[in-house]
């Protein structure tokens, strides 16, 4: 039986699916592509992550190869932004960051079509979510009753998502 090394990494997320439950990370240091598991993710506080993402996970090597046995660290993946969006043109970048963390739980997301929405607590609207916002935002899905933080802006049809994190890490960092 092989010895079990444990180590930190640093990566990207080369894919992960969210129905197949795993995904595949890619990192200079190792050879072999590292496995990441759902429910590490969970431990995170994700459901979800864009492929392309940064990652820093703590791995462990077994006769079965290398996979990932913690998160810590998760970065939206390069070329992202918020610039190409037409409903943010004539926002600056300090009113966008500006923007209050709320509370809210996804109504509905479809990845398919590009959208989906939100609500936040005590409050009757919607909240729009463009999936470029939630790529931007280092995620890849969002499923309905999903609990998340997100900052919102009044936009020009009404609010909309401009940052979402998953509910769990919202508040690790600060």
């Amino acid at each position: 039986m092989k010895q079990e090394q444990i180590t930190s990494v640093v990566g990207r997320v080369k894919w992960f699916d969210p129905s197949k439950g795993y995904g595949f990370i890619v990192a200079d240091t190792i050879s072999s592509d590292i496995l990441l598991h759902a429910n590490v993710l969970r431990n995170f506080g994700q459901g979800s992550v864009a492929d392309g993402s940064g990652i820093e996970v703590v791995t462990q090597s077994t006769d079965r190869g290398v996979q990932a046995i913690q998160v810590l660290r998760i970065d939206p993946p390069d070329g992202t932004g918020l610039a190409g969006l037409a409903d943010l043109e004539g926002f600056d970048e300090e009113r966008l960051d500006a923007a209050e963390l709320e509370p809210a739980r996804v109504k509905w997301f479809d990845k398919a079509k590009g959208f989906g929405f939100a609500n936040t607590f005590g409050r009757s609207e919607d909240i729009f979510i463009h999936v470029e916002v939630l790529r931007a935002s280092g995620l890849a899905d969002l499923q309905p009753g999903e609990a998340v933080c997100l900052k919102a802006i009044d936009g020009q049809r009404g609010r909309m998502a401009v940052q979402i994190s998953a509910w769990e890490s919202a508040f690790r960092d600060e």
